[in-house]
């Protein structure tokens, strides 16, 4: 509940629906040696429930990597062009169409400043969440209402 109180302030987690929208090219690293159950954990620790859990990939994406993200619960969305445009056009609908309340983009990437921009037109809560300290982007954190990274979540669970 600490988490959610820094997130969010002494009401703890807003109730509602919780949208993760997954960078997969951009968090998936070798460098950031992230595990794709900490970003579920990250999104989860918003409160609400969750109204869609994706990850974005490119047609370069191994099949076990699918596999994978699908038996964690990701919708898992391939596409042949850019990730970053198919990613922050669905994030910009999901919130004009009110299917959240609060949008999580999973990423360290600048492309998706505008789509948490409008999100947060929209009124809804939008947060950044970084694979770690030293792939969080300032603009994306920034355009964010809320931010936190993986790091956070799991030092968190860890007490």
């Amino acid at each position: 509940m600490d988490l959610l109180r820094r997130l969010f302030g002494p009401d703890g987690a807003p109730s509602g629906q919780v949208a993760l929208f997954v960078d997969g090219p951009n968090v998936l690293r070798d460098e950031f040696d992230v595990d794709l159950d900490d970003i579920r954990m990250a999104a989860r620790s918003l409160g609400g429930t969750m109204s869609a859990t994706r990850l974005y990939l490119d047609e370069h994406a191994t099949p076990g990597l699918i596999q994978a993200a699908e038996a964690r619960g990701f919708e898992v969305v391939i596409t042949s062009g850019d990730v970053d445009v198919k990613l922050a056009v669905d994030l910009t609908r999901f919130a004009v169409e009110g299917r959240a309340d609060v949008i999580a983009v999973a990423s360290r990437d600048t492309d998706f400043k505008p789509a948490l921009e409008t999100a947060n037109e929209y009124g809804l809560r939008t947060v950044a969440i970084a694979p770690g300290s030293y792939g969080r982007s300032d603009a994306l954190q920034n355009a964010a209402t809320h931010a936190m990274t993986l790091d956070e979540v799991v030092d968190h669970t860890d007490d």
